[in-house]
């Protein structure tokens, strides 16, 4: 037992002890990076996704979260740093930003079925 924890012991040190993979970081920072998550608006995978709707000078309209797996990084990272209809701002790190490009990414193609 002595052993087991000398070798085990600087891996906590110095190795990495990161208990959460980049992926499941990016998943929960895209269904919570500041109070409301992205996939309330832009769907579990960034695919886009009916918010709510209603009637305008009586016609119904509807308030959608646009597609966003599909863009190019500083697309993405300008149109988080903007608030444009009805986009809150986050004030997310570049980091931050980052790795929810990365989850989109990764889910680019998956519906909510799957």
């Amino acid at each position: 037992m002595r052993y087991l924890l000398l070798f085990i012991f600087p891996y906590f040190l110095f190795g990495d002890t990161s208990f959460i993979t980049p992926l499941e970081y990016a998943s929960q920072l895209y269904k919570n990076p500041r109070g409301i998550g992205c996939h309330h608006c832009h769907g579990e995978n960034g695919e886009g996704k009916i918010v709510a709707t209603y009637i305008h000078k009586k016609k119904k309209k509807s308030f959608e979260g646009p597609v966003i797996n599909s863009l190019d990084f500083n697309t993405f990272y300008k149109a988080l740093n903007n608030r444009i209809d009805g986009m809150p701002r986050y004030f997310l790190t570049k980091k931050e930003v980052q790795a929810l490009y990365l989850y989109l990414q990764q889910n680019k193609g998956k519906s909510d079925a799957e």
